[in-house]
């Protein structure tokens, strides 16, 4: 089993900053991806973006891009979302998902690839 335990959400005002963490623990595949998705009440999850551990290619959902990073640490086996110039419509429950089958062959957006998932974390953007 893999455990993923995000951290960082909270309340900011519009235009702000957060930071999101994802701390991997357990049996991790160095072979896979990390993605973050987000969930907003009424509505379906929604891929943000995602990182492979070992290939270093970067994907965004059209949503946020432009406005947030994703990136990794290999040493603390952590991925973190980097997320400026918030909008309301970015409050929702923050998930972070490890895909173990990623090869650099395909794009990582869709939720059902993925095998891991956290328990998530609250971003509220406020107006």
């Amino acid at each position: 089993q893999v455990q993923l335990v995000e951290s960082g959400g909270g309340l900011v005002q519009t235009g702000g900053s957060l930071r999101l963490s994802c701390a991997a623990s357990g049996r991790t595949s160095r072979a896979g991806a990390m993605g973050w998705f987000r969930q907003a009440p009424g509505k379906e999850r929604e891929f943000v973006a995602a990182i492979g551990w070992i290939d270093v290619r970067s994907y965004y959902g059209d949503a946020v891009k432009g406005r947030v990073i994703i990136s990794r640490d290999y040493a603390k086996n952590t991925v973190y979302l980097q997320m400026n110039s918030l909008k309301p419509e970015d409050t929702a429950v923050y998930y972070c998902a490890a895909d173990r089958d990623y090869n650099g062959r395909y794009s990582p957006t869709p939720s059902w690839v993925y095998d891991y998932w956290g328990q998530g974390t609250q971003v509220t953007v406020s107006s």
